[in-house]
């Protein structure tokens, strides 16, 4: 599988001089498998780059959304591939008990808060309601999970030829736990990501500043590296920085976390253009 990082920032795009390194676009990634299936994982703002970069030649596309916040769906109208006639693409993403997922989105894909309507999108467009459990998209197995977030919101573990990926953009797994982890059976994604090759994971806040946002269905760096070590993934991948966090910043916050938790597994920062190749 090949992993791009398109969209590494959280709850806001934020493009800046102090921003270059680690990026300013909000959560997307894309993962490519061995018979060139796109998966695209959430569509913030760093979509429209994926999109412009896809070939002419690609004619479907699948994007699974985590949840329905904006940091998450933002980019969604600027994807290329929408206004490509014979492209299908299909929209995957949590059901609701109030409303269908296209009803949701479209209050967003119209007006006032969008000038074009979805009647105007030129792609053949389905939309999908995930089942809790697995499915298969082509050469992937897809396993959805909920987890821990405000409103709902799943993580997702995709598998091809024995090789995983988990993608846990916005998760809270410590909420509620004097101290961070009890044990696997208490741990929300746990069953996700346990053995993953590669674990992307929320890692927005320092300690200081969780204990300032508890609640808010995010992570500080210390937790997701305590989930990162009870899962045993080989590779792990810190996401959803906040906004505030400077390159600087980030470098430091890293540094000084690795510095103490001394993981022993790999850690490669999350930014904005790099490219994973896992199990290859």
């Amino acid at each position: 599988m090949r992993v791009e990082l398109w969209g590494t920032r959280g709850s806001l795009a934020s493009p800046g001089a102090d921003t270059l390194r680690f990026g300013g676009n909000t959560s997307c990634v894309s993962v490519v498998g061995s018979e060139d299936t796109i998966i695209v994982l959430d569509s913030g703002t760093g979509i429209r780059k994926l999109g412009s970069n896809l070939p002419d030649s690609i004619k479907r596309v699948y994007i699974l959304l985590t949840h329905l916040h904006m940091d998450h769906v933002q980019g969604l109208p600027f994807f290329a591939p929408l206004r490509r006639q014979g492209v299908e693409v299909h929209i995957w993403g949590p059901a609701s008990t109030t409303l269908d997922l296209r009803s949701r989105l479209l209050r967003y894909l119209s007006p006032p808060l969008f000038p074009i309507s979805v009647r105007e999108i030129l792609s053949d467009l389905h939309f999908h309601e995930l089942p809790a459990g697995t499915i298969e998209i082509r050469e992937f197995k897809v396993t959805a999970q909920l987890i821990i977030h405000p409103n709902p919101t799943v993580g997702y573990r995709l598998e091809e030829n024995g090789t995983s990926v988990t993608y846990l953009p916005d998760h809270e797994p410590a909420l509620g736990v004097k101290s961070f982890p009890l044990g696997e059976e208490w741990t929300s994604g746990y069953d996700l990501a346990e053995g993953s090759d590669l674990l992307i994971h929320d890692s927005q806040y320092t300690v200081s500043e969780y204990e300032q946002r508890v609640g808010f269905g995010h992570s500080c760096l210390v937790h997701a590296l305590r989930f990162a070590r009870l899962t045993d993934v080989k590779q792990f991948v810190p996401f959803h920085h906040d906004p505030a966090h400077t390159d600087d910043m980030l470098d430091k916050m890293i540094a000084d976390t690795l510095a103490q938790e001394r993981p022993s597994f790999e850690v490669r920062p999350g930014k904005e253009g790099e490219i994973l190749d896992i199990g290859n």
